[in-house]
Protein backbone atom coordinates (compact mmCIF):
# COMPACT_ATOMS: atom_id res chain seq x y z
CA UNK A 1 0.00 0.00 0.00
CA UNK A 2 1.34 3.35 -0.89
CA UNK A 3 2.08 6.23 2.10
CA UNK A 4 0.10 9.18 1.45
CA UNK A 5 2.35 12.18 1.68
CA UNK A 6 1.23 15.11 3.37
CA UNK A 7 2.24 18.70 2.40
CA UNK A 8 2.49 21.57 5.21
CA UNK A 9 0.37 24.02 3.52
CA UNK A 10 1.86 27.63 4.09
CA UNK A 11 -0.01 30.51 5.45
CA UNK A 12 0.45 34.05 6.08
CA UNK A 13 0.27 35.69 8.59
CA UNK A 14 -2.72 36.78 10.06
CA UNK A 15 -3.99 39.82 9.68
CA UNK A 16 -2.29 41.36 6.87
CA UNK A 17 -3.69 41.45 3.76
CA UNK A 18 -2.14 41.54 0.03
CA UNK A 19 -1.87 45.06 -1.57
CA UNK A 20 -4.18 44.46 -4.60
CA UNK A 21 -2.52 45.03 -7.79
CA UNK A 22 -3.72 48.51 -10.19
CA UNK A 23 -6.05 46.64 -11.96
CA UNK A 24 -8.63 46.13 -8.98
CA UNK A 25 -8.49 49.18 -7.34
CA UNK A 26 -10.80 51.78 -7.52
CA UNK A 27 -8.63 53.71 -10.05
CA UNK A 28 -7.63 50.88 -11.96
CA UNK A 29 -11.27 49.60 -12.66
CA UNK A 30 -12.13 53.17 -13.75
CA UNK A 31 -9.38 52.99 -16.34
CA UNK A 32 -10.54 49.84 -18.24
CA UNK A 33 -14.13 51.37 -18.46
CA UNK A 34 -12.87 54.33 -19.85
CA UNK A 35 -10.75 52.26 -22.09
CA UNK A 36 -14.03 50.25 -22.97
CA UNK A 37 -15.95 52.84 -23.44
CA UNK A 38 -13.89 54.29 -26.10
CA UNK A 39 -13.76 50.95 -27.38
CA UNK A 40 -17.70 50.91 -27.77
CA UNK A 41 -17.74 54.45 -29.44
CA UNK A 42 -15.15 53.33 -31.46
CA UNK A 43 -16.80 50.30 -33.16
CA UNK A 44 -19.99 52.34 -33.24
CA UNK A 45 -18.47 55.13 -35.40
CA UNK A 46 -16.94 52.38 -37.53
CA UNK A 47 -20.39 50.89 -37.53
CA UNK A 48 -21.90 54.45 -39.29
CA UNK A 49 -18.98 55.06 -41.43
CA UNK A 50 -19.81 51.56 -43.05
CA UNK A 51 -23.73 52.58 -43.39
CA UNK A 52 -22.87 55.96 -44.79
CA UNK A 53 -20.51 54.77 -47.36
CA UNK A 54 -23.20 51.95 -48.48
CA UNK A 55 -20.68 48.87 -47.61
CA UNK A 56 -22.16 45.37 -48.24
CA UNK A 57 -24.76 44.28 -45.57
CA UNK A 58 -22.55 41.14 -44.23
CA UNK A 59 -20.11 44.16 -43.24
CA UNK A 60 -21.93 45.87 -41.91
CA UNK A 61 -23.43 42.96 -40.17
CA UNK A 62 -20.31 41.95 -39.08
CA UNK A 63 -19.25 45.20 -37.25
CA UNK A 64 -22.48 45.60 -35.54
CA UNK A 65 -21.54 42.24 -34.05
CA UNK A 66 -18.21 43.40 -33.18
CA UNK A 67 -19.73 46.38 -31.52
CA UNK A 68 -22.12 44.35 -29.14
CA UNK A 69 -19.29 42.31 -28.11
CA UNK A 70 -17.85 46.02 -27.04
CA UNK A 71 -20.95 46.47 -25.47
CA UNK A 72 -20.75 43.55 -23.58
CA UNK A 73 -17.23 44.01 -21.95
CA UNK A 74 -18.14 47.80 -20.83
CA UNK A 75 -21.00 45.98 -18.82
CA UNK A 76 -18.60 44.12 -17.28
CA UNK A 77 -15.97 46.98 -16.62
CA UNK A 78 -19.20 49.04 -15.05
CA UNK A 79 -19.67 46.35 -13.01
CA UNK A 80 -16.04 46.05 -11.55
CA UNK A 81 -16.49 49.33 -11.15
CA UNK A 82 -19.08 49.13 -9.17
CA UNK A 83 -17.52 46.78 -6.98
CA UNK A 84 -14.42 48.52 -6.22
CA UNK A 85 -16.02 52.24 -6.10
CA UNK A 86 -16.92 52.13 -2.29
CA UNK A 87 -13.60 51.63 -1.74
CA UNK A 88 -11.98 54.45 0.34
CA UNK A 89 -8.94 56.84 -1.78
CA UNK A 90 -6.58 58.50 -0.03
CA UNK A 91 -5.55 62.02 -1.59
CA UNK A 92 -7.26 63.63 -4.48
CA UNK A 93 -10.93 62.60 -5.61
CA UNK A 94 -11.38 64.93 -8.73
CA UNK A 95 -10.73 61.01 -10.70
CA UNK A 96 -13.66 59.66 -8.70
CA UNK A 97 -15.86 62.40 -9.50
CA UNK A 98 -14.76 62.41 -13.16
CA UNK A 99 -15.21 58.35 -13.15
CA UNK A 100 -18.33 58.30 -11.87
CA UNK A 101 -19.07 60.63 -14.40
CA UNK A 102 -18.25 58.38 -16.86
CA UNK A 103 -19.84 55.40 -15.27
CA UNK A 104 -23.34 57.02 -15.27
CA UNK A 105 -23.15 57.49 -18.82
CA UNK A 106 -21.83 54.48 -19.76
CA UNK A 107 -24.91 53.09 -17.62
CA UNK A 108 -27.22 55.42 -19.70
CA UNK A 109 -25.74 54.10 -22.86
CA UNK A 110 -26.25 50.16 -22.06
CA UNK A 111 -30.15 51.45 -21.02
CA UNK A 112 -30.71 52.16 -24.71
CA UNK A 113 -33.57 49.46 -26.44
CA UNK A 114 -31.47 46.89 -27.59
CA UNK A 115 -33.80 46.13 -30.32
CA UNK A 116 -34.25 49.42 -32.34
CA UNK A 117 -36.91 47.63 -34.50
CA UNK A 118 -40.52 49.35 -33.95
CA UNK A 119 -43.00 47.64 -32.46
CA UNK A 120 -45.71 46.10 -35.02
CA UNK A 121 -48.94 46.70 -35.03
CA UNK A 122 -48.42 50.54 -34.91
CA UNK A 123 -49.03 52.93 -38.20
CA UNK A 124 -45.86 53.50 -40.27
CA UNK A 125 -46.20 57.22 -39.19
CA UNK A 126 -45.97 55.84 -35.47
CA UNK A 127 -43.45 53.12 -36.51
CA UNK A 128 -41.13 56.05 -38.03
CA UNK A 129 -41.35 58.23 -35.15
CA UNK A 130 -40.77 55.37 -32.47
CA UNK A 131 -37.56 54.87 -34.46
CA UNK A 132 -36.34 58.38 -34.89
CA UNK A 133 -36.99 58.48 -31.15
CA UNK A 134 -34.70 55.44 -30.18
CA UNK A 135 -32.33 56.95 -32.88
CA UNK A 136 -32.49 60.32 -30.92
CA UNK A 137 -31.44 59.11 -27.70
CA UNK A 138 -28.85 56.63 -28.13
CA UNK A 139 -26.93 59.67 -30.21
CA UNK A 140 -27.60 61.10 -27.06
CA UNK A 141 -26.09 58.52 -24.83
CA UNK A 142 -23.82 58.25 -26.90
CA UNK A 143 -22.61 62.03 -27.06
CA UNK A 144 -23.22 61.99 -23.12
CA UNK A 145 -20.27 59.33 -23.21
CA UNK A 146 -17.96 60.96 -25.17
CA UNK A 147 -18.00 63.77 -22.71
CA UNK A 148 -17.96 61.36 -19.92
CA UNK A 149 -14.44 60.15 -21.60
CA UNK A 150 -13.35 63.67 -22.54
CA UNK A 151 -13.25 64.91 -18.80
CA UNK A 152 -11.92 61.57 -17.20
CA UNK A 153 -9.39 61.78 -19.44
CA UNK A 154 -8.37 65.46 -18.65
CA UNK A 155 -7.92 64.36 -15.46
CA UNK A 156 -6.44 61.01 -15.28
CA UNK A 157 -4.61 61.45 -18.66
CA UNK A 158 -2.54 57.97 -18.24
CA UNK A 159 -5.62 56.00 -18.89
CA UNK A 160 -5.12 55.47 -22.28
CA UNK A 161 -1.92 53.37 -21.46
CA UNK A 162 -0.45 55.70 -24.30
CA UNK A 163 2.35 56.27 -22.24
CA UNK A 164 3.24 53.04 -21.60
CA UNK A 165 5.50 50.37 -23.33
CA UNK A 166 3.40 48.19 -25.42
CA UNK A 167 4.08 44.72 -26.32
CA UNK A 168 2.75 43.10 -29.07
CA UNK A 169 2.26 38.79 -29.13
CA UNK A 170 3.36 37.03 -32.30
Amino acid sequence: MPRKQTVAARTTPTGKKEKPSFSETPRGTADRMFRAAMECIRQRERYARLVASGSHDSEQQSAMRVAVVCDEILDEAVASYEKHAAEPSHGDDEWRRQANGLWHAAREYRRRPANNSATPGQGKAGSLQKLAMEYDLEASALLALKLALGGFRQICPDCELESRPQTFVA
